[in-house]
């Protein structure tokens, strides 16, 4: 077998154990919220950054935890905390405040039992490889944490595509809040 099929069965594998109902209910959720906050670090972060962006066609009102722009969090916002181990000190300290003021958090982790996860309001546990390489872990010809990042990413168009269901937004409107700049 040549190495794209494997890595495309090896995302197959970790995305048939995650339950659509969950990612329609992030949609539903990400629809109530008054604003949505967005953190990861590294590989991560670019997920979560490409998923605000896409959210933000879709008429979302979205930031980007650390950029300069982004507000102070408040209640009826909703945080996407990010981080394949769950341990990200960053993503995990950004979530433990972000629910000590009352606002709700959804961690997306291979971890269930991580530090992120116990902070988090809800949890999308994606069960792919990480760069730790942990016992229980999917076994991955890729290295460090692609698998989980290529899992992600899917995941949050797929969770983009029920929003814009749920928002009734088509492509001509998410069309018409794409950059004009470029």
């Amino acid at each position: 077998m040549s190495i794209i099929p494997k890595i495309l069965k090896e995302i197959e594998m970790v995305l048939d154990q995650v339950a659509e109902e969950e990612l329609q209910h992030l949609a539903l959720e990400l629809q109530k919220a008054k604003r949505i906050f967005i953190i990861g670090e590294g590989r991560s972060g670019l997920m979560a950054k490409s998923f605000a962006m896409r959210l933000m066609h879709l008429g979302a009102t979205v930031y980007v935890v650390g950029e300069t722009i982004t507000p102070s969090i408040a209640e009826g916002d909703i945080l996407v905390a990010v981080s394949g181990s769950g341990t990200t000190k960053s993503v995990v300290w950004t979530a433990e405040r972000t629910k000590s003021l009352g606002c709700s958090v959804l961690g997306v982790t291979t971890n269930p039992e991580s530090a992120l996860a116990a902070a988090a309001t809800a949890v999308i546990h994606v069960p792919a490889a990480t760069k730790y390489r942990r016992e229980n872990e999917l076994q991955t010809i890729q290295p460090l944490g692609s698998l989980f990042d290529q899992s992600v990413h899917i995941l949050f168009d797929t969770i983009c595509l029920m929003f814009s269901k749920l928002n009734e937004v088509d492509h001509n409107a998410a069309f018409g809040r794409h950059s004009n700049l470029e």
